[in-house]
């Protein structure tokens, strides 16, 4: 199952297996989506499976994870989904209401999202082969002029921005499959970035690179970026919005929310001398009105990324083995 957290059991199994397998320079660049050149458009191009238990949680369904994380993948290249495929993979026995509510969360999300399903699959597996409802979706967009998003444009300065509030997908899919209570109903943050991504790329498109901390959490996400380009990163740890109910619920079970995973949050690196513009359009967004500066890129300790602590101390914040909390998304 580690294999599959987003962690670095996941990173072995690309570097080791799927990379050499397959090759390609386009391949080699490990983003949320691939940034791609045909007949002089360039366009962002992602893939992703859901296995999500349960199917339903507070804030969203599979459906809606299906088509947000693709969405959130393209637009983390600055790209505006335009059309999606989706394939449903249904265990013989699931009830077909089931298959109805999901192709509806589906549809209505993807209207929601501005963006069309535009060819899909299905197939059915033997009944114990499957767990109910299993999604695929790929998406394209297309990339706008002078916006190159990718790690490697990353330098020491950035400001590390975050959209708002970590930990709450994770902890809002952990209550309902553990039937866990925290004193607070906790909902999924699910939700397409794209309107957000625009009015951040409509004050500078010179943003350095955004990823969206799924799998892994905020850790993971910092952790790739800061081997990608060989930088040091330095988050303030009492400037991370974690949300009381989170919190909560962490401490109880032991868990540190930089590792829960979150569906409707973004990472920034920021040039120093856009960093207050951007904020200021992230938190006039719904979806950013709790943006927050948390950290910067140093030249130290390049590759690592460090935590200095509400105590005046630092801790190293490593990339996850594999996953808190297996079958997320």
């Amino acid at each position: 199952m580690g294999h599959g957290g987003g962690g670095a059991l996941s990173a072995e199994l690309v570097e080791h297996i799927f990379a050499p397998a397959f090759g390609g320079e386009t391949l080699a660049q490990l983003g949320d989506s691939a940034a791609v050149t045909l007949a002089g458009a360039r366009l962002a191009f992602s893939t992703d499976s859901y296995v999500v238990r349960p199917l339903f949680f507070p804030g969203g369904s599979i459906g809606d994870l299906a088509v947000n994380g693709t969405v959130n993948d393209l637009a983390m290249r600055g790209a505006r989904a335009a059309y999606l495929s989706c394939g449903f993979i249904l265990e013989e026995g699931v009830e077909m209401s089931v298959v109805a509510r999901v192709a509806e969360a589906l549809g209505a999300a993807a209207r929601a999202a501005g963006v069309e399903v535009a060819t899909g699959d299905t197939k059915v597996v033997e009944s114990g082969h499957g767990d109910g409802v299993f999604l695929n979706t790929a998406g394209i967009g297309l990339i706008p002029p002078g916006v190159d998003l990718r790690p490697q444009r990353v330098v020491p300065g950035d400001v590390v921005v975050v959209s708002g509030d970590i930990g709450v997908h994770g902890v809002a899919i952990m209550s309902v499959r553990e039937g866990l209570e925290f004193g607070v109903e906790i909902e999924s943050d699910c939700a397409a970035l794209g309107e957000l991504v625009d009015a951040m790329l409509a004050v500078t498109p010179d943003l350095h690179v955004l990823r969206d901390p799924t799998r892994g959490g905020l850790a993971a996400a910092l952790n790739e970026i800061a081997t990608a380009s060989g930088t040091g990163i330095v988050i303030q740890e009492r400037a991370v919005p974690v949300p009381p109910g989170v919190a909560n619920a962490c401490a109880i079970l032991g868990l540190d929310p930089m590792y829960v995973a979150n569906e409707g949050k973004l990472v920034a690196f920021v040039p120093r001398e856009h960093a207050d513009a951007v904020l200021g359009a992230m938190r006039s967004h719904r979806l950013g009105a709790n943006a927050a500066v948390i950290g910067e890129v140093v030249a130290d300790h390049p590759t690592m990324v460090v935590a200095r602590t509400g105590l005046g101390g630092t801790r190293v914040v490593d990339l996850p083995i594999g996953e808190q909390l297996p079958r997320i998304c």
